[in-house]
């Protein structure tokens, strides 16, 4: 994944949005193993069973997920594909959190390793 110099075009709103949505356990292993899935994503089915999370509850989970950006969904027939996890959005949280990294330290310490 290539990264960018633009700047982050979440705001402080809809960051909070996905970092809520991240704040399960389940739906945050649910967008793991979508990462992990590469970009053809995963059937709801297979997704549940490599998530250990089924029926109503994956629902609502990948609702909350969709809803925030996350996670992308679509029809295929009668299957529903989640097309797997929002590269894009996820990229963006990134560069939300990171964007003004170190931006309050002096001048002394500016180009000091921090790890």
């Amino acid at each position: 994944m290539e990264m960018t110099n633009r700047k982050s075009s979440l705001d402080l709103v809809e960051a909070a949005a996905c970092f809520a949505a991240l704040g399960s356990e389940q739906r945050l292993a649910v967008l793991r193993v979508l990462v992990r899935a590469g970009p053809d994503g995963l059937s709801i089915g297979e997704l549940g069973e490599r998530a250990g999370v089924t029926g109503s509850t994956l629902t609502h989970h990948m609702k909350l997920l969709s809803a925030a950006g996350l996670v992308r969904q679509a029809k295929e027939g009668r299957r529903i594909i989640c097309i797997g996890a929002a590269y894009e959005r996820m990229q963006e949280l990134s560069e939300f959190l990171l964007k003004e990294c170190c931006a309050d330290i002096d001048g002394d310490h500016k180009g000091h390793d921090h790890g």
